[in-house]
């Protein structure tokens, strides 16, 4: 990346823009998006491991898409390993069904249906899809009706083998979003007509045995190399050494154990904002150093301690640094666009981390709750808030979690609304990669190395940065 100027401050991503270059690149279908650091991922989009956020949910659908899901590290452990068992029978192409029996009641699918995009539940029997129900179907209907009384009887069923473009044009044809597929006359997913067409556009993540892909967090309490060792066991494919302020000896040495313990795993380590902190984290056994302290939505470092670094100069520092001892880093936080996610990797990350982007959507861990005006809605909150405290801790005596509630660092309860129109993380996933697929096409680039190495990166005024938003309504 070359940058037009050096304004001798730190900048983050709103202080700088990429200047179109010469591009030979017909087509934004012609970029691949493979991420450069190894782990298998089609493209450069890892889930953080928030409590409100990364679930199995977030994590096969996302892994579907070609991104990784890291799961937190505050979930007891037995239940992390239940889920890495979960998403590894996930399908690759079909997405997972709601399923209840046709005497559950439309009270019970409407508690159920929001935890998918696809908004249906497949009624079954002994396994056998017999009706559909959406929530057009509830109309007219109180909460106590049984759901053979209103559902869609006359299903259409997909066979297993179905090509994605042949399914989108039967859905098309029969006026529906989504339909079962069956394998043996036992339901094994659910299509639907965009799901069929991403089908065609991305590439799962998966590991060598073609399962889908999933990392897990440990932080640096309790017996951290136990618990890596023990979920690296169980499937997991990337482990995250996970702490606010990673540059720390305590951290460090909690690297060198993790690697002793699992030294065949893919380990990410973090987080730092310097080149001392990046090469410090790779001699003591990371593969990916995770970048950013402070630009989090959810996070209140900065204001509280004055403490951080504005993240686009911390990605171009700590990425260049990890280049010359030829390792790569992931840019984790402070992404609110897809052009951030652009110029996050025009300045040297492989892969980029979100969080709170990603907290409004279907398919986020927390519950769906409505507001009094009846817009949806999901409860996010950061890792060092008082309410991540208090779950980080739930086994440590009262008197000790009470004096570490004294502090935190983050935001305890913030609303993250739905978006109507773009309500699943796949819709924000399409967004991104259409960006970021346009952006490679501007600065001629077909591949992530190609685009770092390629793209052109200027510093603007805050003016600069308001001329290219978008205006909504006239002026």
């Amino acid at each position: 990346m070359r940058l037009l100027h050096d304004p001798n401050h730190d900048l983050t991503y709103s202080d700088v823009f990429m200047v179109p270059s010469l591009s030979d690149v017909a087509s934004r279908m012609d970029v691949d998006l493979a991420t450069p650091d190894g782990i298998g991922t089609t493209i450069p989009i890892v889930v953080a491991n928030m409590t409100a956020v990364a679930g199995r949910r977030m994590a096969e659908t996302v892994a579907r898409r070609g991104g990784i899901a890291i799961l937190p590290q505050d979930i007891p452990i037995d239940v992390v390993e239940r889920v890495i068992g979960y998403v590894k029978q996930c399908h690759r192409v079909y997405e997972t069904p709601i399923t209840l029996a046709p005497d559950a009641t439309i009270g019970d699918a409407l508690s159920l249906i929001h935890k998918r995009a696809h908004g249906a539940v497949v009624v079954v029997d002994d396994g056998r899809p017999v009706g559909v129900f959406t929530e057009r179907d509830q109309e007219g209907f109180d909460r106590f009706t049984q759901l053979h009384n209103v559902m869609s009887s006359d299903v259409h069923i997909l066979a297993p083998d179905v090509d994605p473009a042949a399914a989108y044009e039967q859905l098309e044809a029969s006026r529906l979003h989504v339909a079962p597929v069956v394998d043996d006359g036992q339901l094994i997913g659910v299509i639907t007509r965009k799901g069929a067409l991403r089908s065609t556009i991305y590439q799962p993540a998966v590991d060598a045995d073609g399962r889908l892909l999933v990392g897990v967090a440990v932080g640096i309490n309790g017996e951290p190399s136990h618990r890596a060792k023990r979920l690296h066991d169980a499937g997991a494919d990337v482990l995250v050494v996970d702490t606010a302020h990673g540059h720390q000896t305590r951290t460090l040495r909690v690297i060198e154990a993790v690697r002793g313990a699992c030294p065949a795993a893919t380990l990410v380590a973090g987080n730092v904002v310097t080149d001392v902190g990046t090469r410090q984290m790779i001699e003591a056994g990371a593969d990916i150093v995770k970048v950013g302290v402070g630009p989090g939505a959810m996070c209140t470092t900065r204001m509280m301690t004055g403490v951080g670094r504005p993240q686009f100069s911390a990605v171009l520092e700590c990425a260049a640094e990890a280049e010359r001892l030829g390792h790569k880093i992931w840019a984790d936080g402070g992404v609110r666009f897809p052009r951030d996610v652009a110029l996050a990797l025009a300045g040297g990350a492989a892969n980029v981390m979100l969080g709170s982007w990603l907290a409004g959507t279907y398919e986020s861990a927390a519950d769906t709750l409505r507001d009094p005006e009846g817009r949806l809605y999901k409860e996010s909150f950061g890792m060092a808030s008082n309410r991540a405290v208090k779950h980080r801790t739930r086994s440590e005596r009262a008197f000790d979690r009470a004096r570490k509630e004294l502090f935190e660092e983050g935001i305890s309860a913030s609303r993250m609304y739905l978006d109507p129109n773009h309500p699943s993380v796949e819709d924000i996933i399409d967004q991104i990669v259409a960006g970021l697929r346009s952006a490679c096409t501007y600065a001629g680039a077909t591949t992530i190395p190609e685009f770092h190495d390629r793209a052109i990166v200027g510093v603007q005024s805050p003016q600069g940065y308001d001329e290219g938003r978008p205006v909504g309504v006239s002026w």
